[in-house]
């Protein structure tokens, strides 16, 4: 005699079993969906800073005790003018988003090396001023270096002897997330009073190393074949 009751119980398990089952699938692949907007919108407002192109316009650059310059495209800009000294660059952000300038660190080496480590961020100098630079736009950085130290005896014994020297740049996106570090250089340009901008390395702070493999995120791992 068939037992209905024990059918019916088996039938139910196997029911509940099922819907468990799919309601797993529909989450994994919602999370999965969720994941992939989140890096698609995190890549469009990701900021890269780099110098200027030579062709691009110029940039005026003003500190508040009053010094000047006028940078066009490609140009940096670093002079020891009553004791201070003076560091601008003109800048383009090639990235998809607003680049928000946050610190900056000079090198302190004789002969700038791209495979030297990025300094930690509690490290860099904080800007003094706020500097946005627009996606696809040209902007500039700015410092200066008035107090008493070894980074602006160092500093300032470069830009006498118009030697090469760097800089780390930390910057983030709009909403200070993505924080990102770029190496910029000091290049003597031809005359004794010109210098070029140029870059050696990128570092990312909040998200993975650019010249390591990324980590996949859980839920977006590919099958094994």
């Amino acid at each position: 005699m068939t037992d209905w009751a024990t059918v019916a119980s088996l039938a139910t398990a196997v029911a509940t079993l099922v819907l468990a089952g799919a309601t797993f699938s529909a989450v994994r692949s919602s999370n999965r969906s969720a994941r992939i907007a989140e890096q698609a919108l995190l890549a469009g407002q990701r900021p890269l800073v780099l110098p200027s192109r030579l062709d691009d316009p110029p940039v005026k650059v003003g500190w508040v005790d009053g010094h000047d310059v006028k940078l066009q495209g490609g140009q940096a800009h670093a002079v020891v003018e009553d004791g201070n000294v003076y560091l601008a660059m003109s800048i383009r952000n090639s990235g998809s988003g607003v680049a928000v300038l946050q610190g900056w660190l000079p090198r302190l080496e004789e002969l700038p090396q791209a495979i030297v480590a990025f300094p930690q961020v509690d490290q860099f100098r904080r800007q003094t001023r706020d500097i946005y630079v627009g996606a696809g736009d040209v902007g500039f950085w700015q410092g200066a270096l008035r107090e008493e130290d070894e980074t602006k005896v160092f500093i300032k014994r470069m830009v006498e002897r118009r030697q090469r020297f760097s800089v780390d740049l930390l910057y983030s996106d709009l909403e200070g997330g993505q924080r990102a570090m770029t190496r910029v250089s000091w290049m003597p340009g031809g005359d004794q009073v010109r210098w070029l901008g140029t870059t050696s390395r990128h570092a990312n702070v909040d998200h993975n190393d650019p010249r390591e493999p990324p980590e996949i995120p859980p839920g977006l791992d590919l099958p094994e074949t």
